[in-house]
């Protein structure tokens, strides 16, 4: 995932090589959480199991194997890419030593940061709901 730029200042200089290493040295191109590979196209289930095509099995979101999909749950399989990210376990972005440091997919970086994001939600909420009390009275959605 890029960096965006108001948050590039968190991150060390060196910060493409250390995600490199994580990603590709330590992960060996697998999330490290449910072993997908980086650049599959995989079929998944909305509930997060997947089918792993080097095994021919089904797996679930720690990389189980899991029981396979009757008929009616395969309508519901989509084709996700996966990309692996060097993400930040205790979401202190200047903290990069190698125990604070992941290889995770998408799905597993989003499961992780659920509870952090639904923080930052409320904050934000509330900073428009103050901003709408200091200056206008509305709240505005945007």
């Amino acid at each position: 995932m890029p960096i965006r730029p108001q948050h590039r200042f968190l991150y060390p200089l060196d910060w493409p090589s250390i995600s490199q290493a994580i990603r590709f040295g330590r992960a060996k191109g697998r999330c490290e959480t449910c072993r997908r590979r980086h650049g599959d196209d995989i079929r998944q289930l909305p509930d997060g199991r997947w089918y792993d095509t080097e095994t021919d099995i089904w797996r679930d979101d720690q990389g189980r194997a899991a029981p396979d999909p009757s008929l009616l749950e395969m309508i519901a399989v989509t084709l996700k890419h996966v990309v692996l990210a060097a993400c930040h376990v205790n979401h202190d972005r200047s903290n990069c030593s190698d125990n604070n440091l992941a290889g995770w997919c998408g799905r597993c970086h989003l499961r992780h940061d659920r509870p952090e994001h639904l923080r930052q939600r409320r904050l934000t909420y509330l900073r428009r709901r103050a901003l709408g009390d200091l200056f206008d009275g509305s709240y505005p959605i945007l």
